[in-house]
Parts: structure tokens; C-alpha cells; sequence
């Protein structure tokens, strides 16, 4: 049986963290939030790991990345390049940022041939959350249009500390997602939380069913990727500050009635370094893990 692969968002610089965050240690022992999502991935069943990155921190993140796992699991890498556009479109001189999480992820469409799951890099999602992830992708194998999210509830995902974005989803009876919404300004509100937009605050239970990113893909989805990319660019190549995401994809796709998309749940606890008042959060969360036995006090060895 063919092992999946996980890809692992990683271009993002982190300007609301203040620094590379994707490098930035949080384990007693220099570990970083990867170090434990591949450390989950491999002992869920996950065959190899693509790391999306720009190439301006290709050096730094190699030089931390390379020493603690290779050798491990297999490694790739993609590069997420404004350049990088479907025939027909240029970026326009003044773009600066990438063009969002959809677009990183087309970047990897020549480096994954097997089931793949994505994740964040600055994300923790948990050890029960890559076995969710990975027998899935196991049990639909090659079978095209068929998807999977590994979904969080919202006040497990929030930071206490600023507004974060997570892709609000509907769920029908049968457990399929039937639409997802970035949104992009949450905070929470005691146990609820309450989202911004045009400039008004709209109240949340707390108890949505989110999209933290860590979908479940065949490479069938790579098409329709791509023609999902070519119509973003047509409406949007010159807003300077637009991006084409994940959950934006998904949606149009389960729209058209293109793809099914399952959604798993998971209780497990979302840790993040949205920003850098979150790192203590972090740091703390992980040690109580390492005190439960959930992992090794020094995770490498």
C-alpha cells in the first residue's frame, strides 16, 4: 500500500508573529511546532514530507529542518513564486506577497503522485489528528474527487492574544462539507467568540465546526486547482492585496458538485504562534503533552 504524503505550507514569512516563526523553537529542547507535526506524521503512517517555502528562506529553514529529519521519512521541497502563474498571466510589478494558501499549494502539483494530506507549518494539530488524516487518505487511495477535512471547534482554535482567520463550515447530515467561508478577523469572547466584517462584529457559539488547513487530498484536485487559479487571476491579478485559499477552492468545487469533501472531527487542541504574545501558550501546551506521555522529552531520540 502506497503511503501518503503530507505537504507542508510553509512560505509564509509570519509579519503579525514578527519574525520566521515556522523556525522559532518551542520545545525544552530547541524542538519546533514542525518537529512535532512531522513526528505525528510519521508514526500516523505518513510516507513523506513537501515542504512549500519561498526561496529567499530556503537557506534558514533548510538548515534547521534537514538535521532533525533526514533520514527520517523522505523529504521534498516546492518554492511558492509569484512567477509561478498559469499560461497566460504575469504577476503585475507591484504584487510583494504570495498569492495565499491555494497557490502554494499548486506550486507542489509536479512533487505529490500519491494521496496527500496538508497542513500548516506553523500549526499544531495533534497526534489524533494525523491518524484521522491519514487512514482516510489510506482507505480512498487513488479514487478521484474524493476529499476529506480534518476539522477543529472554533474555541479550541482561538488565540487569546489578537484575531485569527479559520474557514467556518456547514456539514450536512451525512457528513459532508457543503460550504466553507475564510473568515478572516475572529476573536474570541469568553467561552463564544465573534467574527469582523465590513467593519461589523457578528456573534459565534464557539461551537463551529473550522477548517484549520488540514485537508485530505488525491491528486485528481490538482486540476481543478489550477482552473480554479486561472479564474482568481482573471477577477483579481491586479488587487494588490488579493489571495486565492484553500477554502475558497474547496468551496467552488463542492459547489459545481466537482467533489465530495468528509469531514472528521477532532478534539484535539489547536496550538499556534499567530503572535508572539501566543508563544508562551504554545510552549506551556506542548510541555503538559510531554508530561502526559502523549510525547518523549526530547522527541528525536
Amino acid at each position: 500500500m502506497t503511503k501518503p504524503t503530507l505537504v507542508v505550507l510553509a512560505a509564509g514569512i509570519g509579519s503579525r508573529y514578527g519574525g520566521l516563526k515556522q523556525i522559532d523553537p518551542v520545545g525544552r529542547h530547541g524542538e519546533i511546532v514542525l518537529d512535532y507535526s512531522v513526528y505525528d506524521a510519521i508514526r500516523a503512517g505518513f510516507g513523506k514530507i513537501v515542504f512549500v517555502i519561498r526561496r529567499e528562506i530556503e537557506k534558514p529553514f533548510k538548515e534547521v529542518i534537514e538535521p532533525h529529519f533526514a533520514g527520517r521519512i523522505a523529504l521534498a521541497y516546492a518554492f511558492q513564486d509569484l512567477t509561478d502563474l498559469p499560461a497566460g498571466f504575469t504577476a503585475p510589478v507591484n504584487r510583494a506577497k504570495p498569492w495565499g494558501t491555494a497557490h502554494a499549494l499548486y506550486a507542489c502539483r509536479d512533487a505529490v503522485r500519491e494521496p496527500f494530506g496538508v497542513i500548516n507549518a506553523d500549526d499544531f494539530y495533534g497526534r489524533t489528528s494525523y491518524r484521522i488524516l491519514a487512514e482516510k487518505l489510506k482507505q480512498v487511495g487513488g479514487q478521484p474527487n474524493r476529499y476529506c477535512l480534518v476539522a477543529f471547534t472554533l474555541r479550541n482554535t482561538l488565540s487569546d492574544h489578537g484575531t485569527v482567520s479559520r474557514g467556518v463550515c456547514e456539514v450536512d447530515a451525512n457528513g459532508l462539507l457543503t460550504k466553507v467561508v475564510e473568515r478572516r478577523k475572529i476573536e474570541r469572547q469568553g467561552a463564544t467568540a465573534r467574527y469582523s466584517e465590513n467593519d461589523r462584529w457578528f456573534n459565534l457559539s464557539g461551537d463551529e465546526v473550522v477548517s484549520m488547513n488540514m485537508w485530505g487530498f488525491t491528486p485528481s484536485f490538482f486540476g481543478p486547482l489550477g482552473h480554479g487559479l486561472e479564474q482568481f487571476l482573471s477577477a483579481s491579478i491586479q488587487n494588490p492585496a488579493a489571495e486565492y485559499q484553500l477554502p475558497t477552492a474547496v468551496d467552488a468545487l463542492i459547489h459545481n458538485t466537482a467533489a465530495t469533501v468528509e469531514v472528521l472531527r477532532t478534539s484535539e487542541r489547536w496550538l499556534g504562534v499567530t503572535y508572539p504574545e501566543d508563544k508562551p501558550v504554545v510552549v506551556a501546551g506542548l510541555r503538559e503533552l510531554v508530561k502526559a506521555g502523549v510525547y518523549p522529552e526530547k522527541l528525536w531520540e
